[in-house]
């Protein structure tokens, strides 16, 4: 046996493979990316701003697969940044669309007083019954919608409006501190 081979067979070998990261720091990986991503997006902090909210606004109504469309057409004439208005509806993803339809819902029944629509037997005799159960559905589901993303966009506006200034503080910041390393980030006066 090559002295190769012994060492490929050896259990030390295969010990030192590489492992995968664990879940956690993978997770942790990822949103820095975003978090790097949302610093360095071009456009004014409002413009970024606006560009969430309306993401926002979109990805809380059960439009699936149109949620990024109606996002950008929302951001266009709110001069809104459109990748930040494509980032703004992944809020709702497959994990999410359960929890916050039926919130939605709820909230819809709450404002429109349909507290019955969801107790109600359901005894379809005709095809308008049907469409008039699906048309009450549909009316609580968006005006849940409505409301929710409304509020959802206020607050996405607004955290987006504080954090994209301090994002990029701290990056100049830092681009200035690796450029000075020995003079605390200032260059140094000609004196």
């Amino acid at each position: 046996m090559t002295p190769l081979r012994a060492m490929q067979r050896s259990p030390v070998a295969e010990q030192t493979r590489p492992r995968r990261q664990p879940k956690r720091r993978r997770c942790q990986r990822r949103l820095r990316y975003y978090y790097r991503r949302l610093a360095r997006m071009e456009g004014t902090p409002a413009a970024i701003a606006r560009g969430c909210a309306a993401g926002v606004f979109a990805g809380l109504f059960p439009l699936f697969g149109a949620q990024t469309l109606i996002g950008l057409a929302i951001a266009t004439p709110l001069r809104g940044n459109k990748i930040a208005a494509a980032v703004g509806t992944w809020i709702s993803n497959p994990l999410t669309y359960v929890p916050i339809y039926i919130f939605n819902f709820k909230v819809g029944q709450w404002l429109l007083g349909t507290e019955q629509l969801a107790a109600q037997r359901v005894d379809v005799e005709s095809w308008r019954e049907l469409t008039q159960l699906g048309a009450q559905f549909l009316s609580t589901l968006f005006v849940g919608c409505a409301i929710v993303g409304a509020i959802c966009a206020v607050l996405a506006y607004l955290t987006a409006l504080w954090v994209v200034p301090r994002l990029r503080r701290a990056r100049s910041g830092s681009r200035k501190r690796a450029r000075y390393p020995l003079n605390g980030g200032k260059p140094r006066s000609r004196a």
